[in-house]
């Protein structure tokens, strides 16, 4: 309500001070409607339930509920000057309207995509059913036209090649392996559990809608070590097809065009419902780190992907519970569960550098790529190439001043660690670190270390430091030589 006093105040001070109106006084002409148009405002506004905590409520309800408070209240003034008061403009009415209007849905959109940008990264905790009998059991072979049913299958809808993958990693002539096409999730529900040891999806998942809902299922209705293998084409694949099947220039617009409405539009809260409803959410477009990220999400483990034709195969197994089954939308802000003074965790704000579902990724990376200098993850896949920019630039650091003035953070302090990484350090560093706050400006960028061991020895030297000499006087030192590194040596966020 006090919002709505203020976007109320602004708006009739706008119209009546900056434009060009009939009367030489608007302020005192227009100074009693203004207060009986913010009365009825406010009422119809009680009346419609505006005022109810948006925590509460959805962003489609609040916006219906602003657009019936405008309309009725518009109309009301309408007819007042239309049949009562006709020496007032219609036209001071029709601006004043739509500048609240306006306001307030620029706000309500400003508050619903910060929410939905950082609601992500909120784990729902399911209980974990017991899951009895769940070894793989034991199969037998199927008769020879059966199999050769399967093979005729696999290869006319997608290829030789593909039949000669899957013949390489599964045993196609088993009655424990599922071979279908259809994308239909229902199906999937209907089956018996631990029935199949393998479970083969030929149709590409840029098709399927309800990703996460059939791991889900499919979480469920596998043994355990059961095999998940699904296809995609990835988002770079398609780039490549789109730049080369069309006229140079006009690929670029295609290109263009096709990721803002296959990628963008599905991941903002505002279009995804519409792009669906129109779409059915086929043909989509999917990062590699994405699809691999869900399906660790989704307690799948990968142990093989590879390019087969144009698409990208994976090989998952089943190694335990979904962590998260939560509706999940993405935006521009997030929040990384980190470690801070005394072990507790808290949320770190960053802007988004990372593909979605990459947090799932952490120890795959760490087991398939090595630790390059400075820390970071050599080849890291799920650095965006924006996101790369704004690493490069700091950008993606500017939110952390949120967790600098909440206190959960200081200016100079030791980088706060996710659980995987800090498991990485030696048990002594692990314990001093926990007795100190974390910081924006880690004494990485004062010696610029090059190794993880460079790194806990750069830290354990500033945290000794900050002991012996004080933390006022240590960080006050650490901040002018991270400053000198960063403007003349150029030092870059990883």
């Amino acid at each position: 309500m006090f919002f709505d006093l203020l976007m109320l105040l602004l708006s009739f001070y706008v119209v009546l001070d900056w434009f060009p109106l009939t009367t030489d006084i608007p302020f005192n002409k227009y100074s009693l409607p203004s207060l009986f148009f913010t009365l009825t405002w406010v009422f119809c506004s009680l009346i419609f339930k505006r005022y109810k905590s948006l925590n509460r409520q959805n962003y489609f309800d609040s916006t219906i509920k602003l657009f019936k408070t405008t309309v009725v209240v518009f109309l009301i003034f309408w007819a007042l000057l239309h049949f009562f008061f006709k020496g007032y403009s219609g036209f001071v009415l029709l601006t004043i309207s739509l500048g609240v209007f306006s306001v307030n849905y620029i706000f309500l959109s400003l508050y619903y995509a910060y929410r939905f940008a950082v609601k992500y990264n909120d784990i729902v905790v399911k209980p974990v059913k017991k899951r009895v009998n769940a070894q793989i059991r034991q199969s037998t072979p199927i008769d020879e036209e059966s199999y050769k049913q399967i093979c005729s299958t696999i290869s006319s809808h997608s290829s030789v090649s593909v039949l000669n993958f899957l013949q390489e990693n599964i045993n196609l002539s088993s009655n424990g392996t599922l071979v279908y096409i259809s994308t239909d999730t229902d199906n999937l529900q209907m089956m018996p559990i631990y029935k199949y040891s393998s479970i083969v999806q030929l149709e590409r998942l840029n098709n399927t809608r309800g990703i996460n809902r059939k791991l889900k299922i499919l979480n469920e209705k596998l043994p355990d070590n059961g095999i998940f293998v699904c296809c995609f084409e990835s988002k770079s694949t398609r780039k490549s097809r789109i730049l080369t099947q069309h006229v140079i220039g006009i690929n670029y617009i295609y290109y263009i065009i096709d990721f803002i409405i296959k990628r963008i539009l599905p991941k903002i809260f505002i279009t995804r419902n519409l792009y669906f409803f129109i779409s059915g959410g086929k043909n989509r477009i999917f990062s590699k780190p994405e699809i691999l990220g869900r399906l660790y999400c989704f307690g799948f483990e990968v142990i093989k992907n590879e390019k087969v034709g144009k698409l990208t195969y994976v090989i998952a197994e089943r190694k335990k519970q979904p962590a998260s089954l939560q509706k999940r939308i993405y935006g521009p802000l997030i929040r990384l569960r980190r470690f801070g003074k005394d072990g507790k965790p808290f949320e770190v704000y960053k802007m988004r550098t990372m593909h979605p579902y990459s947090e799932y990724l952490q120890s795959y990376i760490y087991e398939n790529n090595s630790i390059k200098d400075g820390g970071k993850f050599n080849k890291d896949i799920r650095v965006t190439t924006t996101g790369g920019i704004m690493r490069k630039y700091w950008i993606d650091e500017l939110p952390t001043i949120i967790n600098l003035f909440r206190g959960e953070m200081k200016l100079v302090g030791v980088r706060p660690l996710s659980a995987q990484y800090f498991s990485l350090y030696n048990k002594e560093l692990q314990k001093k670190r926990n007795m100190h706050k974390p910081g924006l400006m880690p004494p990485f960028y004062a010696d610029l270390p090059k190794t993880l061991e460079e790194i806990q020895e750069s830290e354990m030297k500033y945290l000794l430091a900050c002991e012996k000499k004080g933390e006022f006087l240590t960080d006050l030192r650490y901040f002018f030589l991270i400053l000198n590194n960063i403007v003349f040596k150029k030092a870059r966020s990883g």
